[in-house]
């Protein structure tokens, strides 16, 4: 199973009007993206059923799941506006599941590995570097 240790972020949202706020966006959105890079997935049945609409089958990030999480705050004032504020919304989901694909991928590469998408089930680890091993025999 892939596991993160340690998730650093940093990001730059301007001037902080409430850092507190700002922590715990950064902090939501980046679980959000781990959720998504390794739990969260949309499954639907060959009549296109959605196979995954409740909390029992799609799995989302629990406290318990989350690494030791850095979130480092750089404040480059905006010049378009006279607070000099930035966006801080989705900046922590964004990256999550593209590191993690890029880690695996960088991990993996003595046996061929790709990741094509996300979520990155055990399953399709284990299935990817079973067919890499043929590929190679």
């Amino acid at each position: 199973m892939t596991s993160v240790k340690k998730y650093v972020v940093v990001h730059d949202a301007g001037v902080l009007i409430n850092p507190k706020l700002a922590e715990g966006q950064v902090l939501g959105g980046v679980c959000q993206g781990l959720g998504g890079a390794l739990l969260e997935e949309m499954v639907y049945d060959s009549d296109a059923q959605l196979l995954t609409g409740s909390l029992a089958d799609y799995l989302i990030p629990t406290a318990a799941d989350m690494p030791t999480i850095e979130i480092i705050h750089r404040e480059t004032p905006s010049p378009l506006n006279a607070l000099g504020v930035k966006g801080l919304g989705e900046g922590g989901a964004i990256a999550p599941p593209v590191v993690i694909a890029n880690a695996v991928c960088d991990a993996l590469r003595p046996v061929g590995f790709e990741v094509f998408a996300t979520p990155l089930r055990p399953r399709v680890l284990v299935e990817a570097m079973a067919g890499a091993a043929k590929l190679r025999t």
